[in-house]
C-alpha cells in the first residue's frame, strides 16, 4: 500500500510554508533497491519542504555512517556520509524528470515518493574508490597491506652507468 510507505509525502494536505521531516535510513532501505554493497547503514535524512502556491522546494540533508569494505585491503570501515540535494517540483501537463534538480508533476498530483531521491543522493556521495583511513595515516595493520608493500616495484638505488651510444642522438638536434 502506497499510503503506508514512510517515504511518501502527501503535500496536498499541508499548508503553505516550511515543513520538516526526519527519516532513518538503514540497510533494508538499500536492499529494497537491490543494492547490497553496504554492510551496515546508519543514516539520518532531514527534509525541509517549502510549499508555495505553485511549487514545492525540497532540501535534503543526509549524514551518518556506512560500513563498507576497503578497495585495497578488504577491511571493513565506517565511512562518514554527508550529502545534500535541492529538488524543485513544478506542476505541468505531463510528468518530467529530465533535469537533476527540477521535477515536473502532472496537475492533480497529491503526493510524491522521495525514496528514489534519497537513494541516488547517498549512492552518488560515496566515492568510487573507498580507502580505509588507516592506510592514509599508516595506522592500519593488515596482511594484504604488507603483501602489497613487498610486491611494490623497487626503485633503483643508483643510476646506471652512462651509456655513450646515446650521444649520437644528441647530434641530430
Amino acid at each position: 500500500m502506497i499510503g503506508l510507505n514512510p517515504f511518501v509525502i502527501n503535500f496536498a494536505g499541508l499548508k503553505s510554508g516550511s515543513h520538516n521531516f526526519n527519516f532513518n535510513i538503514d540497510t533494508k532501505f538499500f536492499e529494497g533497491f537491490d543494492y547490497f554493497d553496504f554492510k551496515s547503514v546508519e543514516l539520518e535524512t532531514k527534509l525541509e519542504l517549502d510549499k508555495q502556491q505553485t511549487t514545492l522546494n525540497f532540501l535534503f540533508n543526509t549524514n551518518g555512517n556506512i560500513l563498507v569494505p576497503c578497495d585495497l585491503t578488504t577491511e571493513d570501515f565506517k565511512m562518514p556520509v554527508l550529502s545534500n540535494l535541492n529538488l524543485h517540483v513544478k506542476f505541468g501537463e505531463i510528468y518530467s524528470d529530465e533535469s537533476d534538480e527540477i521535477l515536473i508533476l502532472p496537475y492533480g498530483t497529491h503526493q510524491i515518493d522521495i525514496s528514489q531521491y534519497i537513494y541516488e543522493m547517498v549512492i552518488l556521495s560515496v566515492p568510487l574508490k573507498k580507502i580505509h583511513p588507516g592506510i592514509k595515516d599508516g595506522s592500519l595493520n593488515s596482511d594484504i597491506l604488507e603483501r602489497l608493500k613487498l610486491l611494490q616495484p623497487k626503485e633503483k638505488e643508483t643510476p646506471s652507468e652512462y651509456d655513450s651510444r646515446w650521444d649520437k642522438l644528441k647530434d641530430l638536434l
